[in-house]
This record gives C-alpha cells, sequence and structure tokens, in this order.
C-alpha cells in the first residue's frame, strides 16, 4: 500500500495528519515569541528543554488544570481566543498560593478533529496569557480522536511549572488568630460552575448567549466568557514591598468552604463576612432564576473573589497601598480566629 493510499485511508477514519502538522506549523511564530532566557531548543521537539533555576535551595512547584464546560460556551460562541488565557492564568493562581513564580506551560488539545481556526485562535490565546506572566509555552501535545470527543468540540488542558526559593515557601503555617483576609476581585466565573451556569441559562430560562445579562451591558455570552485573572503581577508586588503573607488560596471550585482550609493549621478558622463586597450580577442571576441554596452558591462559584491573601493585621495598611498602586480591585473579606480549620460565614 502506497503512502498515499495509507494516509488517504487514516483522513477517511476521521483524522487527518496533513492537516494537523500544517496546523501546528501555523502556531510555530506565536509560540517562539513566548521563549524566556531559559528556554533550551525549539517548538518540535519530542520534549521540551528548560534550564532548571539556579541556587540548590530552589523548589520546583507543578500543577495541572483543565478549563472544563466553560469550553462549551467558547464553542456556542465560536470564540475561542479567551479560553487558552483562562487555563494558563487558573495554573498561575494554583502554584502563586505557594509563592512560586512560573517558568514554564504545557498544553494538550484533544479533539475529534483539528480545526485550523480555531487551533490557532486557542493557541494564541495561551501565548497571550504566557507573555503576559513572563513564562515561556514550552510545547504541548495536539490529539485527534474522532468518536472519543463530539464533532466540533475539543478538551483544553494545562500544565504549569514554576519555582520559588525554599525560605520563600508559603504554606499556610503561619497562619494566626488575628490575621485579616484580603479577598481579591475576580473577572466573573473563572473557570468553575459552569454546568450549573449553562443549566440555568440555557435551559432553565432558555436564554442565548446573545441576550443581555439584565442590570448589565454585557451580553450573557461576554459574561459567561469573561478572562479568569492572573493575580501574579499583584502579588509579586506585595511580596517585594515586604508585606508578610501567611497563606493564600486560589478560590476554584469548591468556593471558600474547600480552597481556604487547604492552607489553614488546624488551630484556625477562616471567618468569611459575605457582605463585605458587591457580588457580580451573574451569580446573583444564576442564584435566583436557578433558586440555587445561597451555601451551595459559594461552593460552586467564587461569587466575585477570585484569591484571598492572609495577612497580619499590622501588615494591612501596606497591603491596601501596594494593591491600590497596582489597581486591584480587593475587599477586606474576613478574619482568621480560633477553630478546627474550616471556613464559617458572617452573615
Amino acid at each position: 500500500m502506497s503512502k498515499a493510499a495509507a494516509k488517504s485511508a487514516y483522513a477517511q477514519a476521521g483524522v487527518d495528519i496533513d492537516v494537523k502538522m500544517s496546523a501546528v506549523g501555523s502556531i510555530k511564530q506565536m509560540v517562539a515569541a513566548t521563549k524566556t532566557a531559559n528556554v533550551l531548543g525549539n517548538i518540535g521537539a519530542f520534549g521540551g528543554l528548560f534550564k532548571t533555576p539556579a541556587g540548590k535551595d530552589q523548589i520546583l512547584v507543578a500543577s495541572a488544570d483543565g478549563v472544563g464546560t466553560k469550553l462549551k460556551v467558547a464553542a456556542l460562541m465560536n470564540k475561542h481566543d479567551t479560553v487558552g488565557q483562562d487555563i494558563v492564568n487558573h495554573c498561575v493562581n494554583d502554584i502563586l498560593v505557594q509563592g512560586a513564580k512560573p517558568l514554564f506551560f504545557m498544553d494538550y488539545i484533544g479533539t475529534a478533529k483539528v480545526n485550523p481556526a480555531v487551533f490557532k485562535s486557542v493557541v494564541s490565546g495561551l501565548c497571550k496569557a504566557c507573555k503576559e506572566n513572563h513564562m515561556a509555552l514550552l510545547g504541548g501535545e495536539t490529539a485527534e480522536m474522532p468518536g472519543l470527543y463530539p464533532v466540533g468540540e475539543y478538551d483544553l488542558v494545562g500544565t504549569i511549572v514554576g519555582s520559588v526559593e525554599k525560605k520563600s515557601l508559603i504554606t499556610g503555617k503561619s497562619i494566626r488568630a488575628g490575621d485579616v483576609i484580603i479577598g481579591l476581585h475576580s473577572g466573573g466565573l473563572q473557570t468553575n460552575g459552569y454546568s450549573l451556569a449553562r443549566k440555568v441559562i440555557f435551559d432553565h430560562c432558555q436564554l442565548s448567549w446573545k441576550d443581555k445579562l439584565p442590570g448589565t451591558n454585557q451580553t450573557f455570552g461576554e459574561a459567561l466568557l469573561a478572562v479568569h485573572k492572573s493575580f501574579l503581577k499583584p502579588v509579586t508586588a506585595l511580596l517585594a514591598k515586604k508585606v508578610k503573607i501567611n497563606g493564600m488560596a486560589h478560590i476554584t471550585g469548591g468556593g471558600f468552604a474547600d480552597n481556604i482550609p487547604r492552607v489553614l493549621p488546624k488551630c484556625v478558622n477562616a471567618e468569611i463576612d459575605r457582605s463585605s463586597w458587591k457580588v457580580p450580577t451573574i451569580f446573583n442571576f444564576i442564584q435566583n432564576q436557578g433558586r440555587v441554596d445561597r451555601d451551595e452558591m459559594y461552593r460552586v462559584f467564587n461569587m466575585g473573589i477570585g484569591y484571598v491573601i492572609i495577612v497580619p493585621k499590622k501588615d494591612l495598611a501596606q497591603a491596601e497601598k501596594v494593591l491600590r498602586a497596582n489597581r486591584q480591585p480587593y475587599s477586606v473579606v474576613g478574619v482568621i480566629r480560633k477553630g478546627v480549620g474550616v471556613v464559617t460565614y458572617k452573615n
């Protein structure tokens, strides 16, 4: 059998290698623009190469995550340039909790059939966020698997590696009663709760992504696709100004109740005052129209607080000054009290 015939048979089965390789070739220039000083080699090798950080006390920190069913909204709107930013920023925040700065990122895109335009759009978002977070997009995998993924859809997963000096590692062990909890405002749902959000908005309310979210100038599509923010810049600024950070948490799936206890000592509780910030309209709409219990809302969604930073009370004024200087919207959302390592709510 000739190569042409074998290739044609594979294409007829749903996988066109030439289309995929052409798509990969089209993004090489974008990916190359994310290179940092420690990147060795070019995209296309079997493995990406990166020089390890100098110093025996450097710790590598790694994490992996996905965008979830936010991809369904991107497919509905045929807008794919923001989900790449979402996964990069999500992963940056996950390692930032421990004080780590990102070094490089790797992605996985799985689909029934590569759509070159969609693929390029997704990667453009990955590259944009990698550059904004000062790290390299070191490589990735694009897999065509007809029959496993629905036609016209794809999955997007990312892995990040960063580093932190051992002496600068933030674990939460130093959190004490009397510390203050600062909440950094999110831009929306981030990358969590989309199965419930879609069910309420599109199924229960029978609305379109083009419909306006009542009380705003946004469509539902725009509100749902709002980019998951990276909090690298404001946190880096706090550390540079010697603000003592005792602990941090990225508010993702599980909300306050499941994420803050991941860094709490067992001798304290985090008391969150739910009246201390204005909950964005999209969350109120989902809660009211879906008749969702308030406590469940605060476990499924971030409710407008994407990241929390726990500082000693004496450092609060300096922390607020730094956050204002960096134009980072925030609210003082709670305090640490003696307890058993859980989150409690006030109001």
